[in-house]
């Protein structure tokens, strides 16, 4: 081929390049942008009209703000000192330099030249291949990573931060870059370019209705839509475990399940689920369901549900739910089965309940719980991760005034704090699937739970923020329950203790140094995976892995590097555990036997939503 060929063949690639980003019907394209904005207009109107009426609000004191007020420090940090500004300065600009050497040399005509930064092992936001082919997108994409990479320099070189708030500097940082990615918009993400230009800009009419829709589901806030909810039906093919609601009061459902076996533990099982969440999460379906599996290996499982709290639960703290949820079902369980004698399960903030629980009911005298299992629960908050950035006085403060004045916190707000911990797996996603290509999210049982938020009665979320987060005051004995100051050292009855390796909620860490306060044997177990995975991993999928290994003592790192890893779930190890502390067997119990059903299971509090 000769050059005016080959110059021939380069032009018209180029033309054929260019042409997937030109619009097609300027027509159709022209009408599509008009109900692209009429849509954006309803969305505004969903976001407005609930503040006109009261019924939302926004507070200056919300993460924004406490944002501000973050990166002003930050700011006088390195602006203070002259030679600081300047070491700053220099260290973007040379990364910068370097991207517009390597723009200059691609635009020279050179045939492989290697991008002068790229992104991390796992990013997933720059796979399609216009981010390295194309001049623009390329550049585009080194730009952000220098930006993003020098914002991250500047906290952790900020030696004059105390550590809480670089760690909300760190935090803040991160959601800001996830938030201004040139691959969250439509002319700087090469792949959302093409579908509109396709399309004719027909996904952005759908995506701002959907966008529309799911500020008015949220009454004024943006409620992401991150599975397709039709889709699902408590009790029709989720939460599908038979049982009976043998109990209820203002605030619990207690739920008993029907046998499998011919024989039971004498010991029944209670678990107590968070309230932050469903307790669904543990019976998602019937090959993920612990509560089935449980139920197969001969527990007579009993499981408390909370109900999604309103106004009239305001008042309703740590005592309360220890009281009218722990030990009301403890009675009820009694009362129908004749034992005393009970394991208990915890996960998350509803483990930290039932240790509190534990810790006053071994100063009343209360022994009916003879284990207990931890699911990632945290005792002590001293390394309790990012959910930390939300809690320092005056964030506790405002959402204590906020709360007072409805009686609880909304779902909507809570949820949107747990998704932050994973926004690049939580958020944007979602925002680019719903919002720019107009699309629905699939169908997925996971993700429906955790779309299916719960409000925080106010007594109960204060008492937690400050005595957990805050103030730390349970590892140290000086949370105080029905005038008493309560101490983990007083529960001295077996712990199995469960972390995940990869937990966002509740760190490996924070789970590894809490086991240090109970006053009795821990069995701390480490399992692969996450807050979730880590947790509802059945034997059956033959997924990740756990540690086990000696006592729980000095450092994670250490304790991990001498511990044995055995593939699969670390389910059959707890049930060999709880066999070991007591594997006495007797007939199996139909649930209401002694008790009557008030319904079948999960009951009617599961299904109230936020």
């Amino acid at each position: 081929m000769n050059k005016t060929a080959e110059s021939a063949t380069g032009h018209a690639a180029i033309i054929d390049g260019v042409d997937q980003y030109l619009v097609k019907d300027p027509e159709e394209f022209a009408l599509n942008m008009a109900r692209t904005l009429e849509n954006l207009g309803k969305a505004a109107a969903a976001w407005a009209e609930p503040r006109g009426l009261g019924e939302a609000h926004d507070s200056v004191s919300e993460p924004v703000a406490d944002m501000v007020k973050t990166f002003s420090r930050l700011t006088q940090y390195w602006l203070s000192d002259p030679s600081r500004a300047l070491e700053a300065q220099t260290r973007l600009l040379a990364g910068m330099f370097s991207v517009w050497q390597t723009a200059a040399q691609r635009a020279g005509g050179a045939e492989f030249v290697e991008d002068a930064i790229t992104p991390e092992r796992g990013d997933k936001r720059f796979q399609d291949e216009e981010w390295a082919k194309n001049a623009f997108f390329d550049f585009l994409k080194q730009t952000y990573l220098v930006f993003a990479r020098w914002a991250n320099d500047l906290v952790e070189h900020a030696s004059g931060l105390d550590e809480h708030t670089r760690h909300k500097a760190a935090f803040y940082v991160k959601q800001i870059s996830f938030a201004l990615s040139p691959s969250n918009f439509v002319l700087t993400n090469p792949e959302l370019f093409r579908e509109t230009m396709a399309a004719n800009g027909a996904n952005l009419v759908r995506g701002m209705k959907m966008l529309a829709e799911d500020i008015a589901a949220g009454k004024g806030e943006l409620k992401l839509r991150q599975a397709d909810v039709s889709k699902f039906e408590i009790g029709k093919n989720i939460a599908l475990t038979p049982g009976k609601v043998v109990a209820r009061n203002d605030l619990v459902e207690v739920i008993q399940y029907s046998p499998t076996t011919k024989d039971v533990l004498k010991r029944p099982l209670l678990i107590c689920p968070p309230w932050i969440n469903k307790f669904y999460i543990l019976d998602l379906n019937p090959e993920k369901s612990f509560i089935r599996w449980a139920v197969e290996q001969g527990h007579t499982v009993f499981v408390i549900s909370w109900i999604n709290p309103d106004e009239r639960h305001a008042r309703k703290d740590w005592e309360s739910y220890i009281r009218e949820g722990i030990q009301f079902a403890l009675d009820k369980i009694e009362t129908e089965t004749g034992e005393r004698e009970v394991n208990a399960i915890g996960y998350c903030v509803g483990g930290t309940l039932l240790a509190a629980g534990l810790a006053l009911m071994a100063q009343e005298g209360d022994d009916r719980i003879r284990t207990v299992t931890l699911f990632t629960t945290q005792v002590d908050f001293s390394y309790a991760g990012d959910l930390k950035v939300f809690v320092d006085e005056d964030q506790v403060k405002a959402l204590e005034v906020a709360m007072n004045g409805r009686g609880y916190l909304d779902g909507t707000k809570m949820a949107m704090a747990f998704n932050m911990l994973r926004s690049g797996d939580l958020i944007w996603p979602y925002v680019i699937n719903n919002y720019m290509r107009g699309k629905d999210p699939m169908p997925f049982d996971l993700l429906y739970w955790n779309s299916d938020s719960t409000r925080m009665a106010a007594a109960n979320h204060s008492f937690y923020l400050r005595n957990c987060y805050l103030e730390n005051n349970m590892s140290a004995g000086r949370m105080k329950l029905a005038g008493r100051n309560i101490s983990l050292s007083d529960i001295k009855i077996p712990v199995y203790n469960l972390a995940t390796k990869e937990d966002h909620i509740a760190p490996a860490r924070s789970v590894f140094v809490g086991c240090g306060f109970f006053g009795g044997k821990v069995e701390f177990v480490l399992s692969g995976s996450g807050h979730i995975a880590g947790v509802v991993n059945p034997p059956s999928l033959g997924k990740y892995q756990y540690w086990t290994g000696g006592k729980p003592v000095g450092a994670l790192e250490d304790w991990v590097a001498n511990a044995t890893e055995t593939p699969g779930s670390w389910w059959p190890h707890w049930q060999k555990w709880i066999e070991e502390n007591d594997s006495q067997r007797v007939a199996a119990r139909a649930p209401a036997s002694n008790l009557k059903s008030l319904g079948d299971a999960p009951g009617t509090y599961v299904r109230i939503r936020a």
